[in-house]
């Protein structure tokens, strides 16, 4: 009987020894198995750095998106997308007309009016399918913070002896600004008078600085300083169609697929936000 209960102490033990080597090998997989998974992981996340290759965008923009674009919707895209940095060039919407069908090297289009981003689909320099009629702006009549001039209507621009308006062989808001004033009847007078400024930006500054009296600009333009005030939007029915700024990928760009994505971020509810906190409106 002892032998027996000898014999079935011995089997006992050798059972739990098995069932704890059995018990430490499988840990063992397991752990191996984990260390395999995470490694393969690590090995995957390289692979998606490494596939995302650095990207430069060269975006040309009308005058009145650069403190938009440089104090908010760039800085917001880039840390979204840290393998693409986007660098702005800003200006009149027809001279950067010019300088896309001269062969700058751009890869995104926004212009100011639908007759720039007309003229370079038309000439296959920006990809029609590509082109979102995005933001509505506003035409108005500025003068200095401080101006004494007694103008409450945009008529009242007719009593200022100086006047600032874009340029409107080039300059977008300088061809609205000629359509409202000849709507209006007032454009051979005002045209008498006037400054031609090469863009927005310039109109503002000769009105800010006191250069000229009035002015005519984008409403957007405006809420960037506290050394104009507005007078009135151009009259309902004086512009034959609304301000509209359109966007398009060039043709020509070698990033397209970043290109996509950075005209995808600006139709975002996130990018809408900000233009109309600079006082655009959304086109619908």
């Amino acid at each position: 009987m002892r032998k027996f209960q000898k014999v079935s102490s011995v089997i006992l033990t050798a059972i739990l020894t098995g069932a704890l080597v059995l018990g430490c090998g499988a840990e063992k997989e397991e752990s191996k198995a984990d260390d395999t998974k995470s490694a393969q992981t690590e090995v995957s996340k390289e692979e998606d750095t490494k596939t995302e290759e650095p990207v430069t965008l060269l975006v040309a923009a009308a005058a009145s998106l650069e403190y938009s674009y440089e104090d908010e919707l760039i800085p917001m895209f880039e840390e979204a997308n840290p393998n693409i940095t986007v660098e702005g060039t800003y200006d009149s919407s027809g001279k950067l007309q010019t300088q896309i069908e001269e062969g700058i090297e751009a890869d995104i289009f926004m212009s100011a009016a639908n007759k720039q981003m007309n003229a370079l689909v038309d000439e296959a320099l920006v990809d029609k399918d590509s082109v979102v009629e995005l933001l509505e702006n506003k035409i108005v009549l500025i003068t200095s913070a401080d101006s004494t001039l007694d103008l409450k209507e945009f008529t009242d621009i007719s009593k200022a002896q100086t006047v600032a308006i874009g340029d409107p062989e080039s300059v977008p808001v300088g061809q609205y600004s000629q359509e409202a004033l000849t709507s209006l009847g007032l454009w051979d007078e005002i045209s008498a008078k006037a400054s031609l400024g090469t863009n927005v930006t310039e109109v503002l500054n000769w009105v800010a600085e006191g250069s000229a009296e009035a002015g005519i600009v984008y409403a957007t333009d405006a809420a960037t300083t506290d050394k104009v005030k507005v007078i009135a939007e151009a009259p309902e029915g004086s512009l034959a169609e609304n301000a509209i700024y359109p966007v398009g990928i060039v043709s020509a760009s070698a990033n397209k697929e970043a290109a996509q994505k950075f005209v995808d971020f600006l139709q975002s509810d996130e990018a809408i936000a900000v233009f109309e906190k600079y006082g655009f409106i959304q086109n619908k």
